[in-house]
C-alpha cells in the first residue's frame, strides 16, 4: 500500500514541477518579451533603426504575454497542492526538535502521530473549501480579466492537487495512529527538513 502512495506521491511532484518549470518559462519569456517592447519603443531606436523597430513593434508585436499573471496565479497554487503529497508521505515538513530529541521514541510517535492528524485534517477542510469555491466560481460565470477563461478552472485544477495531497495526508495519518498503538514505527523513517 505504502508503494502506491509514493508512487502517487511522486508523480503529483514530477508534475508539479513540470507545470512550476512551465511558469518560470511564461515569466521569463513575458519580462523578456516587455522589455524588448520598452527597448524598441526608445527614441533613439526608433529614429536609428525606424524600420526594425516598426517590424518588431508592429509586425512581430513583441511585448509581455498576455495574460501572463493570470496563468501564473492559477497555476501556482495547482504546483502548491502537487507538492503537498510527497512532502506528507516522506514527513519533509520542517521539523524543529530542540525539545522532542531529547524525548523516547513513544513520545515522539505520539507528537508526530497529532500533527500527521492535524494536517490531514486541514487539508481536508482546504479541499472541501475548494470543492465549494470551485462550484461557486462555476455557478457565478466568473472569467479571468485578459484571457476571459472561466475562474472555475483554476479552482478545479487546485482541488485535483488538494485531493490527492487529503488522501495521502490521510493514509500518513492513520498509519501514524497504527505506529502509536503498536508502538514501532510501520512508515519507512524518510524524515526530510530537520533544524
Amino acid at each position: 500500500m505504502h508503494a502506491i502512495f509514493m508512487t502517487i506521491s511522486r508523480a503529483m511532484a514530477y508534475l508539479g514541477g513540470t507545470v512550476l518549470t512551465a511558469i518560470v518559462l511564461l515569466t521569463c519569456l513575458s519580462i523578456l518579451g516587455r522589455q524588448l517592447n520598452t527597448v524598441f519603443h526608445l527614441d533613439w531606436i526608433e529614429t536609428t533603426l525606424p524600420a526594425l523597430s516598426a517590424w518588431m513593434l508592429d509586425t512581430v508585436k513583441i511585448n509581455e504575454i498576455r495574460g501572463s499573471y493570470e496563468i501564473t496565479e492559477s497555476a501556482l497554487a495547482f504546483v502548491i497542492f502537487a507538492f503537498l503529497p510527497l512532502t506528507q508521505i516522506t514527513s519533509g515538513h520542517a521539523i524543529v526538535d530542540v525539545f522532542t530529541s531529547r524525548m523516547g521514541g513513544r513520545a515522539n510517535r505520539a507528537l508526530r502521530m497529532i500533527a500527521e492528524v492535524f494536517f490531514a485534517l486541514a487539508l481536508l477542510v482546504i479541499a472541501v473549501q475548494l470543492y465549494d469555491g470551485t462550484l461557486s466560481k462555476l455557478r457565478s460565470g466568473q472569467t479571468t480579466l485578459f484571457l476571459q477563461y472561466p475562474v472555475w478552472w483554476s479552482y478545479a485544477l487546485s482541488l485535483s492537487a488538494a485531493i490527492v495531497a487529503a488522501i495521502v495526508a490521510v493514509y500518513v495519518a492513520v498509519m501514524r495512529v497504527l505506529e502509536t498503538m503498536a508502538g514501532r514505527d510501520l512508515l519507512p523513517d524518510t524524515a526530510g527538513a530537520e533544524h
